[in-house]
């Protein structure tokens, strides 16, 4: 079918409550390595693959022959029930956090980063009795209602009623758009003492001094925040925080749901920071993308089976042998080679591009990085003002295909995140070519300058 009456139908008969309709729906019809590719061909460099979901690169060779291999063996059995894949990748993901942190663990599998962090807060709440929980402005968490209540957005919340167990949510250390005069350091301080300050007294409405109890069970944390807009927090800011919630009996859960294999250098964002979890969710780029498939590590006090018992949850689709036979071709994967260097050092070129950008384009207000997670913030001429207008501008225009490098009709695909959506996410994929990191600042270069234009 042609691609107009594909989405005349499209119109007609597809819900529009996903994330499509953010803007003009745009079809393609194939994929390789880090290009999208539209019916006719045109090739579009993608700098957000599928929100970090296809870290390894589109069609990836080793992990679809895998995918291919289990259709051919075993490629559908009720949760109820193991296969060997399953029972592997859990040991080793369980025996990587043990090396690391040193506490014995279990793994705990769903079919998407959402559900995960739903079995994540049962999993709180039924070993500390309480739901109500911390997180930060800024943070996402997924679109269940259950994420949705510890997700800051409220336009996720809006149209579903009262909830009840709403998050507390705290500030992130935001510095390019905190305090002026403090380092990102001290902001980080600040917004530490900020929060330390509500266990001064019972009047602080957070905790009971006569009984030691916090009314919050557990503090919800991305260590880089993603849809807010790859914000990478100081140095110490996390040891800071996990010894306040140490101090008053708070678990510290980690969501590492969009920066998980090695997005930062680090097969989890948060061994940058030096602190420990206790529940640990992840997700999408464990299958490529290949697979709904996700899950959680939680330390064996609150997860064994003797208080986290068969059936305290459920989904038919669960540990899945497609998606636990690519996850455990993917750790292999990871162990084989040096992901560390390799992410870090390809981070190092994109964001040195970056910064260059931003010396030609004053509306380049703020760009950062860790590993192959970057951000570059849209602003006015000033620099500093929100310009979503703009990216806006850049995003459509990428989509259209229209722009050239050397002769040749090319595309860009954008992811648009931040407090004002005026942040460009970037998430290349790992195995980008330095190439075609050049490419990609030429394309921005070129995308910026059009838009700009109007």
């Amino acid at each position: 079918m042609c691609e107009a009456v594909l989405l005349a139908d499209e119109a007609r008969y597809c819900s529009f409550g996903d994330t499509v309709h953010y803007s003009d729906p745009k079809i393609f019809t194939r994929c390789e390595g880090s290009y999208l590719y539209d019916g006719e061909g045109t090739p579009f460099l993608d700098l957000q693959m599928w929100y970090s979901a296809v870290n390894f690169g589109y069609a990836n060779p080793r992990l679809n022959a895998v995918l291919k291999q289990q259709a051919d063996t075993l490629p559908q059995v009720a949760s109820q029930y193991l296969h060997p894949t399953k029972i592997e990748l859990a040991k080793m993901i369980a025996q990587d956090a043990k090396k690391k942190w040193g506490h014995d663990g279990r793994i705990h599998f769903n079919v998407g980063g959402s559900q995960s962090i739903d079995d994540s807060l049962k999993l709180v709440r039924n070993a500390k009795g309480k739901n109500l929980m911390f997180a930060f402005e800024g943070g996402y968490h997924g679109r269940t209602l259950g994420a949705s209540a510890i997700t800051s957005s409220y336009r996720y919340r809006r149209r579903y009623g009262h909830f009840g167990d709403r998050a507390y949510f705290i500030p992130f250390p935001y510095h390019f758009r905190g305090p002026k005069g403090m380092s990102k350091e001290e902001y980080g301080e600040h917004c530490l003492q900020q929060f330390e300050r509500l266990f001064e007294s019972e009047y602080n409405g957070v905790w009971d001094p006569k009984a030691g109890q916090s009314e919050y069970a557990a503090f919800y944390v991305e260590p880089i925040q993603g849809t807010g807009g790859y914000i990478i927090p100081p140095p110490n800011f996390f040891k800071g925080l996990k010894r306040v919630l140490d101090k008053y009996g708070i678990l510290f859960v980690v969501d590492e749901i969009q920066m998980g294999f090695y997005r930062t250098g680090k097969l989890w964002s948060i061994e940058h920071f030096g602190v420990t979890p206790d529940v640990l969710v992840f997700g999408k780029a464990l299958t490529n993308g290949l697979n709904p498939l996700a899950g959680l590590w939680a330390r064996e006090e609150l997860i064994n089976p003797q208080v986290f018992p068969p059936g305290s949850t459920h989904s038919t689709f669960a540990s899945n042998p497609f998606g636990t036979a690519v996850g455990l071709e993917t750790m292999r994967m990871l162990a084989e080679s040096d992901y560390e260097s390799m992410v870090m050092g390809k981070g190092e070129l994109f964001l040195a591009g970056l910064c260059d950008l931003q010396k030609r384009h004053p509306e380049i207000g703020d760009v950062d990085g860790l590993g192959l997670a970057l951000r570059a913030e849209i602003c006015e001429a000033d620099g500093f003002t929100p310009n979503k207008q703009l990216l806006d501008k850049m995003a459509d225009i990428g989509l259209k295909g229209g722009l050239e490098h050397k002769g040749k009709r090319m595309g860009l695909v954008l992811d648009v995140g931040g407090y004002h959506k005026n942040v460009i996410t970037f998430a290349p994929s790992l195995h980008i070519l330095e190439e075609e990191i050049e490419l990609a600042m030429v394309l921005l270069d070129q995308l910026i300058t059009r838009a700009r234009r109007g």
